[in-house]
């Protein structure tokens, strides 16, 4: 299993962003995470500089939103829906793109994934992937 750092998963949106702006050729995985990098423009000047990026605290007291973990999410969802895990995820995801637009729909999966992973970690428990997937389908 691999299991990235901090860092690595920094350098690795900063590397997918520097090779799309130099027209270099991308990995599958550099193509999903370009496409949803050019939806967040807000985070360019952040990817344009993996030294500072890398560097940077984006603790909860430090009041920055991460988008590291913003895009993480992304692509975490992306990869669900492309096989369907858990199971029922694909279908709720796509009832919601359907009334909201894949982007928004993301933004609604995200809260229940972090409303997921929060309860787990509170409970000391596994993952609640069939309340999670019903709390996509209830948005």
């Amino acid at each position: 299993m691999f299991t990235p750092s901090s860092h690595d998963v920094r350098r690795f949106f900063c590397e997918a962003f520097r090779k799309q702006r130099a027209g270099e050729i991308l990995t599958p995985m550099d193509a999903i995470a370009s496409d949803w990098i050019a939806r967040h423009p807000e985070y360019d000047d952040v990817l344009a500089d993996a030294e500072s990026a890398v560097a940077r605290d984006y603790s909860v007291e430090g009041g920055q939103p991460n988008p590291f973990l913003h895009l993480s999410m992304h692509l975490s969802i992306a990869e669900q829906v492309s096989i369907d895990n858990p199971p029922g995820i694909r279908a709720a995801h796509n009832a919601l793109v359907q009334r909201l637009g894949e982007h928004d729909a993301h933004h609604q999966i995200m809260e229940c994934l972090g409303e997921m992973i929060w309860t787990s970690q509170r409970n000391g428990a596994a993952p609640d992937t069939a309340a999670y997937v019903e709390c996509v389908r209830r948005r």
